[in-house]
């Protein structure tokens, strides 16, 4: 088959600007449900933030923290499980489609019932869920676009991978006029701001009902009756466990007979998803029943979850600390209205659009002298310490007694964008090559349990930043960042001092 041909049930379908016709249907499907979750995550923390009397949850810095990292984290690891549900029960179209049902419901849960506990985490635990549906499965669909592989693929994905970011600029800016900029005018001004993200679920949701071109991908799997009965037994097995493991943790803590905290729980998840791939990674080398390059491979993939990990822990700041900072310290005034500090999480999405073919572009362009994967790494680490230095520089005017210019921020937003276009694409192309061939589905699943690290510690980490605090105490500020970007410089390092060895255990794979 050639590299432009169809098979017949994809070519009867009509195409978009060259492509299958069902791409442009997972372009806008994909689209919306990224305005929904950056548009939602980019007033997350503000609203958790805000007091009880304007509409906000009226939660300190440190339990706003540990939500939003619980949050983030458990949105990544939510894809292995959804994965699984799509190739053992429904499929990957059903799971989409029912995946963005929870998400709509999370979110108009938020919007109705965001001030009560239940309103709230009922609101976030949906959207978890839904995302784990949704989010692993679209991407497989449109991998089945592609049966016949090769660079009309690749050129398929890049089209989509710009819905994502057309999503992730337009999202924070309608959530956050709404949200922030609306305060003023209708006290509690958050929950239209949820409303909008629901919004744009349901949107994408129609249109991917009505949308064309996905006849015969996607579908459910071709499993015996025995084989999906007893999938679905461990599904309902799983989810009843869940919720009564919820139940009992909830009515122990109403009791007063345990006392865990948010801070608590956000820690115990950092330690379960170490332990879990630690123990994983030594049973595939050690016990599993690969030849001795395969296994010094899987040592190179751990090496990648580690870096992985400590770039997203940085990197996951941006709705977070980066937003706190932008809402307390940054001047917003412009021709007399203040521009919602949750439009500076529109940055990166811009800067991907812009540079991601550059990046592209340069990576060809080396040639021969292209940089090592380790090398990459060091790049994106070394970059995004580079941003937080940034912000301690921008600390120290704040620590003057000033309000500091956007543009601060901007350039940290800049060179944490350049470090994610040296390390994400890169770290998940190498995985696929890299892992041996039965595995790759589950390394790309630790390669998302990484990005679920990182933002559990993020999270912990922007609990540190307490506004009020930093603002009698702006050195305070100043030793934060500045604490962030030395580790983050100093992973770099030592991914650059590595270049050779795991070079050497990679067998040539780049």
């Amino acid at each position: 088959m050639t590299d432009t041909a169809q098979p017949p049930h994809l070519a009867d379908q009509g195409t978009w600007f060259g492509h299958p016709r069902g791409l442009a249907t997972l372009f806008f499907t994909e689209m919306w449900e990224r305005f929904s979750y950056y548009g939602m995550r980019g007033i997350l923390v503000l609203f958790m933030l805000d007091a009880i009397e304007t509409g906000g949850l009226g939660l300190d810095t440190s339990k706003a923290g540990a939500i939003y990292g619980l949050y983030t984290g458990f949105v990544y690891l939510m894809a292995l499980p959804g994965g699984w549900v799509a190739d053992r029960i429904m499929g990957a179209k059903n799971a989409v489609f029912y995946g963005g049902i929870l998400i709509a419901a999370g979110q108009f849960s938020l919007a109705l019932g965001s001030q009560t506990q239940v309103g709230f985490f009922s609101g976030l635990a949906l959207i978890v869920l839904g995302t784990g549906l949704l989010k692993p499965n679209v991407s497989a669909i449109v991998g089945d676009l592609y049966p016949e592989g090769g660079a009309r693929r690749d050129a398929g994905f890049s089209v989509f991978y710009m819905g994502i970011n057309i999503g992730a600029w337009i999202g924070p800016l309608a959530c956050g006029f709404l949200g922030e900029g609306m305060e003023g005018i209708f006290p509690g001004a958050w929950k239209y701001a949820f409303m909008a993200a629901g919004t744009g679920m349901v949107l994408g949701l129609i249109q991917y009902r009505i949308g064309a071109g996905l006849k015969g991908v996607g579908g459910p799997p071709k499993l015996t009756a025995e084989e999906k009965g007893a999938a679905s037994k461990v599904l309902w097995a799983g989810l009843g466990g869940l919720l009564a493991a919820a139940v009992i943790l909830y009515l122990l803590q109403s009791q007063g007979i345990t006392s865990i905290t948010l801070e608590q729980a956000a820690g115990a998840t950092i330690f379960i998803i170490v332990g879990l791939a630690v123990a994983y990674f030594a049973y595939q080398i050690f016990l599993g029943p690969w030849n001795t390059a395969e296994q010094k491979r899987l040592v190179v993939i751990f090496f990648l979850f580690i870096g992985a990990a400590l770039f997203w822990s940085g990197f996951e700041q941006a709705g977070s600390s980066l937003t706190i900072f932008a809402d307390v310290f940054t001047d917003r005034a412009v021709m007399g209205w203040e521009i919602p500090a949750s439009w500076f999480q529109s940055v990166n999405p811009v800067f991907i659009i812009t540079f991601a073919p550059i990046f592209g572009w340069l990576w060809l362009a080396l040639g021969r002298w292209n940089p090592s994967l380790p090398l990459k790494f060091s790049f994106g680490l070394i970059l995004l310490g580079s941003g937080f230095l940034v912000m301690a520089w921008a600390s120290l005017y704040v620590a003057g007694g000033a309000l500091v210019s956007p543009g601060w921020l901007v350039l940290t937003y800049f060179l944490h964008t350049s470090g994610e276009l040296c390390l994400s694409p890169i770290g998940l192309s190498a995985t696929t090559k890299l892992s041996p061939k039965p595995l790759v589905g589950q390394m790309m699943g630790i390669w998302f349990m990484g990005a679920a690290l990182g933002n559990v510690v993020a999270g912990m980490v922007a609990g540190q930043m307490d506004p009020d605090a930093m603002t009698a105490n702006p050195d305070l500020l100043v030793g934060l960042f500045r604490n962030i970007a030395l580790f983050a410089l100093g992973s770099g390092v030592l991914f650059f001092l590595f270049k050779g060895p795991v070079k050497k255990l990679a067998g040539g794979v780049e």
